[in-house]
């Protein structure tokens, strides 16, 4: 039987919102990279990852051109995606350490994965306005999600988490600056954990090493276990 967090991946698939992105995931899956001549590029909005509830909600940016527009699962098929789930896999979050396709068998045990805008945006920048369109989703996601743990890679995601929270009435002074590290309690009990993005930009420079990504999902896994005392 389909449950709600199904019903909301359907609605966010079917979304035509922002006719910018469909226009550019739709080329992307057309044209496609040389690597990926032989794929179906899926080419649509990606739905959530991960089964609702869960303890822990990770909020990044947007899906890669070439990689979740590709395989149509959240950070599946690139880079930033191979450092997330050896992460998740390392802390328990994750069933295996590597995220090929759809249907590699890959299961997230208590964490669920969405975005701040589930379309592929030309050079990874989403407008505010396509930011705006997708933000129902976001709002339905923590809604389904009741999560313990929010964690925002990177700081549009910090900002448009903390403005749902804001929205929700969860944040009501004001908002953090964010930085790799940051941690903040709601007033509800619940907490929202800041990480830098783990894309190439900040990977191949030095500026996210593994032990530093490790460290923000012991800290995850603990405040979620604390949750639960």
């Amino acid at each position: 039987m389909p449950t709600a967090g199904d019903t909301l991946n359907r609605q966010i698939v079917n979304c035509a919102q922002c006719p910018r992105l469909r226009e550019h995931c739709s080329e992307l899956a057309r044209v496609k990279r040389r690597a990926y001549q032989d794929w179906e590029y899926w080419g649509r909005p990606v739905p959530n990852f991960g089964g609702l509830p869960a303890r822990l909600l990770i909020i990044g940016l947007a899906p890669a051109a070439h990689g979740a527009n590709r395989t149509g699962r959240m950070f599946t098929g690139d880079r930033s995606g191979d450092w997330l789930y050896r992460a998740l896999h390392r802390a328990g979050f994750a069933s295996q350490p590597q995220a090929t396709h759809g249907d590699d068998g890959l299961q997230l045990l208590g964490c669920a994965i969405t975005a701040v805008c589930h379309c592929a945006p030309p050079q990874n920048r989403p407008t505010r306005e396509e930011i705006a369109a997708c933000q129902p989703w976001l709002n339905s996601t923590m809604e389904l999600a009741r999560a313990k743990v929010y964690l925002a890679l990177g700081g549009l995601a910090w900002r448009a988490t903390l403005e749902e929270f804001r929205r929700r009435g969860w944040w009501t002074s004001r908002l953090p600056r964010f930085g790799h590290a940051a941690c903040h309690r709601l007033p509800s009990g619940e907490w929202l954990l800041g990480s830098y993005h783990p894309s190439q930009q900040n990977t191949f420079t030095g500026r996210l090493t593994e032990p530093m990504f490790d460290a923000i999902f012991d800290r995850a896994r603990e405040l979620c276990e604390r949750d639960h005392r």
